[in-house]
Parts: structure tokens; sequence; C-alpha cells
């Protein structure tokens, strides 16, 4: 009995700690990138599809970016072909572009989509060619001098909201695709970093959850450091704290905020509730990129 009532109280005293945060983000939208391993694990889809829901229902607007890099590599090598990347971007040609298309759009949106309401929540996917969501222009690349071309590799060249508006305003959590559409009706496959980081950037998100496979972004010894400031961010870099891969995701959090979002996370999605004690905790969980 007495254990019992031990728990219970340090639930409650969980719940006066988050609610402030509640009351400060209530009504706010936040974008989430959705990808790594949290998208290859049953038992984490189901852990970051319900503190989603459970964000839609304390008032905060959740909006999902998701990637699907292994899904589409799945894909592409059942078809007897290599995935190519250069730079950490995948080579894309006309099989590739249809196979990251089915795979994105057919299967991986329709999956969280369904997830988000078997936990009760009310989802709308779309894919960024729906109604010209995400206007796409094909990417260039310079490598040691050269242009590469990446086929159909795109970049966002403009965000229009309208349908993520009208989701949101009728109480459904969009589930954007990061694939996009040039004037000439040209499809492009786009990173989902860039494309989660512009579209939180047009809809002046208050958020931006980047969620990775590790805990942050982290110091020379390992440590994550908590808050990461654009200054800061530019010191690691030039020293190579920050490296590799995490340098266009760092890149990237800074684009969003110089766009308009407030602050952008880095956390582990693999971590349980790790959006949860990022946002509804005083001491965080993972890496918040600000700019002063």
């Amino acid at each position: 009995m007495e254990d019992t009532m031990t728990n219970a109280m340090q639930t409650a005293e969980i719940l006066v700690e988050a609610l402030p945060y509640i009351k400060k983000f209530y009504g706010k939208t936040v974008v989430i990138k959705y990808g790594g391993h949290a998208m290859n694990n049953d038992i984490m889809k189901e852990k970051v599809i319900s503190d989603i829901v459970l964000m839609k229902y304390v008032g905060i607007n959740p909006v999902i970016v998701h990637g699907g890099g292994p899904a589409i590599n799945y894909w592409i090598g059942k078809s007897g072909k290599e995935s190519q990347f250069i730079n950490g971007l995948r080579v894309t040609d006309k099989d590739t572009m249809e196979v990251a298309q089915m795979v994105l759009v057919g299967q991986i949106n329709q999956e969280i989509v369904a997830r988000i309401q078997k936990l009760g929540g009310k989802a709308m996917g779309l894919s960024g060619v729906d109604g010209s969501t995400i206007v796409a222009r094909k990417k260039g690349m310079v490598v040691d001098g050269q242009h590469i071309d990446l086929g159909f590799v795109g970049e966002v060249a403009e965000i229009n909201t309208e349908l993520i508006d009208q989701a949101i305003e009728h109480g459904f959590i969009p589930v954007i695709s990061p694939i996009g559409c040039d004037a000439n009706g040209q499809v492009y496959n786009i990173n989902a970093d860039y494309a989660a980081g512009s579209i939180a950037a047009s809809l002046h998100a208050d958020k931006l959850f980047m969620l990775t496979d590790i805990n942050g972004v982290q110091d020379d010894n390992k440590n994550v450091i908590s808050i990461l400031n654009f200054a800061q961010a530019e010191e690691y870099k030039n020293t190579g704290v920050i490296s590799g891969g995490m340098i266009p995701k760092v890149d990237c959090c800074m684009d969003a905020i110089r766009g308009g979002v407030n602050s952008v996370h880095i956390v582990n999605g693999c971590m349980d509730h790790s959006m949860l004690l990022e946002l509804f905790t005083d001491e965080g969980i993972g890496t918040m990129v600000v700019k002063e």
C-alpha cells in the first residue's frame, strides 16, 4: 500500500512539474521530424506515436514530417539495385524515385496515420505534392569542383501551408511525406530534415523536434550539450566537436531558427518519452538549439 501511495505521489509531482509547460505550449505548433531507428521497431513506433497523440490531447498542435531511408533501401535492394549516396544524399534515378514515392507516400505515411488513429488521435496523411505543399527544385551539388547530378533529388523552393493549416484547424495531426514537385509537375525526393525545417519555419512553429539515434549533440567528453547557440555551434564545427552527419543536422536546425522557429530540439527517438521529457520537464533530455 505504501509503495502504491509513493508511486501515486511521484506521478502527481510529475504532473505538477509539467503544468507550467502545458500552459506555455497550449495552442502552439510543434513540428516533429520522425526518422531514424525509432521508425524501425514496433515498440518504439508505438511509444513515439502515443507521445505525439498525448501532445494533441493537452492542446499542442503536432505536425509530423517523416523520413524512410531504411525502408527505401530495403525495396531498392529487393529490385536488385544498390543504393548510392553522395555526401549523405541518395542518388535518385527514375526507378529509385518511383520506389521512394511508393514507400514514403504509400507505405510509411499511411502506417503512421493508422497508428495515430489506433491510439485515439485523428491524422491526415499528406505528401508535399498535395496542394503544392512543398514546391521543389532540382538540387545541385559540387564536390571537389565537379558538378554532381543527383538525379531526382530536390530542395525546398517554397512551402504552402494551406492544407496543413486546415488539417490543424479541424483537429487532425498532419503527417507529411518529404516529396515535392516543381512547376512542371516533376516529382523530387527531399531530405526529411530540410523539409521539416522549412515546414516548421513556414508555420512559425514554436518548436522543431529532430528525432535521431543519439541523445543530442555531444561535446569532446561525449556529454550531451543541453543548450547550443549559434556561436557555439560554429565554434564546435570549426574545432571538430560537431562533425560528420551532425553538421548538416545542426545547420538545418539553425536555418529553421533563422526562418522563425523559436527553438529546435535534437533528441534520441529511441529513448522512452524523449520528446515529453524535453517539453515538460525542467532539465530536458537532449540538445536545444537557440539563436543566442
